[in-house]
C-alpha cells in the first residue's frame, strides 16, 4: 500500500482521479437502472436487453472517433459537447414515455454523445507520475474505479425499488452533469494537450496488442454484461439482492486489483487472469438461485477483473504513440461496449427462453474465450518484466498549455 500512497501524493494525482471516477459513477448505474426500467414498463427483458445494447453500440461507435477528435479540437472542447448532448438524452429516457422503438432511438443517442473521460484520464495519467509509478497507477484505477461498480448497482437498485426507476435514471443524470463538470474543471485538462495523430484513423488497430487487448476487453466486458443481467433476473427488481451481489463482485475485482498492481505483467498474465473470471463464472452456474453461492463464486471471478483490466491498459500504454494512445483505448473501450452490447442482448433472450440460468451460460462462456485468446496469443502481448508502461515518445515534443 506504501507504494499507492506514494503514487497519489504526487501533484494532481488523486485530484484527476477522484474527479474521473465522480465523472463515470453513472457507468455503474445507467445500464442498470436502464434494464429495470425498461422491463417494468414493456414488460421484458429481451425488450431491455435490446435497448441496452443499442446504447452500447452507440458508445462502441463514438469511442474511438472522440478520443481521436480531442487531439484535434482539445479535450475539453470535446467533453462538453459531448456532455451537454449525453445528459439531454438520459434525461429523456427518464421523463418522457416511449415505446421500445423510440427508447433505442433515444439510447442510441446517449451512447454516441458518451463523454470519452475513460480515455482522457488515461491519456494523461503518463504525464502524471515517472514511468517506474506508470503500471501501478493503472492497477490503482483499475482497482479504483470497482467504487463505480460497488456503489453504483446498490444505489441503482435501491433507488429503482424503493422510489421509481425513472428516479435511478434522473440520478445517473445528475451524477453524469455534477462529475462531468468537477473533471472538465481539473487543472489537468487543460494541462495536458494530446498531440494530432499523423496516422489515419483507426491504423493503430494494427498493432497486435491493441488488436488482442480489444478482443479480449469484448470477451472479458461481454462476459460481465451478461452476469449483471442475469443476476438482475435471478433477484428481480423488488428487492436490493441483486444490488448487494453485484456490489460484492466489484469488491472481489477490488482486492484483487490492489493485491496484484504490483506484480510484474508477462505475456501469460492476462490469459491467468482471465482464467480467475472464467472459473468463478461458470462455478455459478452449479446454484445459480442461491444467493450466498452466486455471492461467492462471483467474488471469485470479481478477483480477476481488476488485474485483467490492468493488464490492456498497461499492455495498450507501452506498445503504441502518445499521440496515438487516446484512439487506442477508444478502440479498447470500444471492443468491451460491443461486448456488453452483445452480451446483455444474448443473455436477454436466452432469459425469456430459458430463464436466468442462460445468462450465465453466455457469462461463462465468453470468460473461456477471453482466457484461450489471450494465450493463443501471448506472444501479441508486451513483457513488461523489468520495463515501465509509458507510451513510445512522438519525434515531436508534446504541447504544453500553461494551467
Amino acid at each position: 500500500m506504501a507504494g499507492y500512497i506514494e503514487i497519489l501524493r504526487m501533484p494532481g494525482v488523486a485530484r484527476i482521479i477522484a474527479a474521473q471516477l465522480t465523472a463515470r459513477l453513472p457507468a455503474g448505474m445507467l445500464s442498470l437502472s436502464v434494464l429495470l426500467h425498461v422491463e417494468r414498463v414493456h414488460g421484458s427483458y429481451a425488450a431491455a436487453g435490446l435497448v441496452l445494447a443499442t446504447m452500447s453500440i452507440g458508445q462502441a461507435v463514438s469511442g474511438p472517433l472522440t478520443s481521436r477528435w480531442m487531439g484535434a479540437w482539445g479535450m475539453r472542447r470535446v467533453l462538453s459537447l459531448t456532455l451537454v448532448v449525453c445528459s439531454s438524452a438520459v434525461l429523456t429516457l427518464a421523463l418522457v414515455p416511449l415505446p421500445v422503438p423510440a427508447m433505442m432511438a433515444v439510447a442510441l443517442v446517449a451512447g454516441l454523445s458518451t463523454p470519452p473521460i475513460q480515455p482522457a484520464v488515461r491519456t494523461i495519467y503518463p504525464k502524471l507520475v515517472n514511468s517506474r509509478q506508470l503500471t501501478p497507477l493503472f492497477a490503482l484505477d483499475a482497482s479504483a474505479q470497482e467504487i463505480i461498480w460497488v456503489a453504483g448497482p446498490v444505489v441503482a437498485t435501491l433507488v429503482a425499488t424503493q422510489i421509481a426507476t425513472s428516479a435511478a435514471i434522473l440520478l445517473c443524470a445528475a451524477m453524469l452533469i455534477i462529475g462531468g463538470i468537477w473533471f472538465l474543471s481539473s487543472p489537468e485538462v487543460g494541462r495536458v494537450r494530446i498531440p494530432r495523430s499523423k496516422r489515419r484513423f483507426g491504423v493503430v488497430l494494427r498493432k497486435p496488442t491493441v488488436l488482442l487487448t480489444t478482443v479480449v476487453g469484448f470477451l472479458l466486458v461481454g462476459s460481465c454484461a451478461a452476469v449483471e443481467v442475469g443476476v438482475v433476473a435471478v433477484f428481480g427488481h423488488d428487492g436490493p439482492q441483486a444490488g448487494f451481489i453485484l456490489a460484492i463482485w466489484s469488491i472481489g475485482s477490488l482486492v484483487g486489483g490492489l493485491a496484484l498492481g504490483h506484480v510484474p505483467i508477462s505475456p501469460w498474465s492476462l490469459a491467468r487472469r482471465m482464467t480467475v473470471v472464467f472459473i468463478g463464472t461458470a462455478a455459478a452456474i452449479i446454484m445459480v438461485d442461491e444467493f450466498w453461492w452466486l455471492s461467492i463464486m462471483l467474488l471469485v471471478s470479481g478477483i480477476g477483473l481488476a488485474p485483467a483490466l490492468a493488464v490492456i491498459f498497461a499492455s495498450v500504454s507501452s506498445s503504441v504513440k502518445f499521440s496515438d494512445t487516446a484512439e487506442a483505448y477508444g478502440w479498447v473501450g470500444t471492443g468491451q461496449l460491443i461486448g456488453a452490447a452483445i452480451g446483455s442482448a444474448i443473455a436477454g433472450f436466452l432469459i425469456d427462453a430459458n430463464g436466468p440460468i442462460g445468462a450465465f451460460w453466455v457469462a461463462a462462456g465468453l470468460a473461456a474465450f477471453g482466457a484461450i485468446v489471450p494465450a493463443v496469443f501471448h506472444r501479441a502481448q508486451p513483457d513488461l518484466r523489468g520495463r515501465d508502461a509509458g507510451p513510445i515518445p512522438d519525434t515531436e515534443p508534446v504541447p504544453v498549455q500553461p494551467s
